[in-house]
């Protein structure tokens, strides 16, 4: 081989390593500047309703990533009912509780998209929504799994095992009283006057997933 040669093949092994050194330059800076772009933010909740301050979190995760707020209500049927029975009550306080944070949303430049999920128990439903729905991120409160306190440690556990994506355990700051959890729309903390209530309009982009198959909620009846 002549020298020339042998510099031709020195000069290609050279720029081939710098390729690769920065190829793997690039795949490790990628890996530590947090994956691929968060697009959708997961954010499960109980009838209880879901912290103040993990809303609060949640909402400000979505906008600092550009990221849709995914609320997602979970439905809990009792086993003496099948599965696809319409659960009236149940969606009257899901629709009061995702106009409501479709509304602080809205305040925070966030959008939203909402979604009912149903199940035996919440691990079912949480395992529905695992299933169904598209997320990058999952934002749920942990606690004693009580009014405002989030899903029990079982269940965050349970999380930590099932979650595709991240997932973000929040334990809202103990307070003197209760924890503040969000309040359906149409509820006040003063006493309820004598006249009628309006029903609560569902949110635009709430979904129910009923038996496996998407179907919009119907409006309820005003009473």
């Amino acid at each position: 081989m002549s020298a020339l040669a042998a510099i031709a093949v020195v000069a290609a092994l050279a720029v081939g390593f710098a390729g690769a050194l920065a190829l793997e330059r690039r795949r490790r800076a990628h890996a530590l500047n947090g994956r691929e772009r968060v697009r959708r933010i997961a954010f499960p909740f109980t009838g209880e309703g879901p912290s103040e301050q993990v809303l609060a979190a949640a909402l400000r995760l979505a906008h600092a990533e550009g990221a849709t707020l995914l609320p997602v209500y979970l439905a809990l049927v009792p086993l003496r009912l099948a599965v696809q029975v319409p659960l009236q009550a149940e969606c009257d306080v899901a629709f009061g509780l995702l106009e409501a944070i479709e509304q602080r949303a809205a305040r925070a430049g966030v959008p939203v998209d909402a979604r009912i999920e149903r199940g035996r128990t919440v691990r079912h439903a949480l395992r529905e929504l695992i299933a169904h729905e598209r997320f990058e991120r999952m934002v749920v409160a942990a606690g004693s799994g009580t009014v405002g306190g989030g899903f029990t440690p079982e269940d965050v556990a349970w999380l930590l095992e099932n979650v595709p994506g991240e997932l973000i355990a929040l334990r809202p700051a103990r307070t003197a009283g209760a924890p503040e959890s969000v309040r359906p729309v149409g509820q006040s903390s003063m006493r309820p006057q004598r006249s009628a209530v309006p029903p609560v309009r569902p949110p635009r982009r709430a979904k129910l997933r009923a038996g496996g198959t998407e179907a919009a909620p119907a409006k309820p009846s005003a009473t």
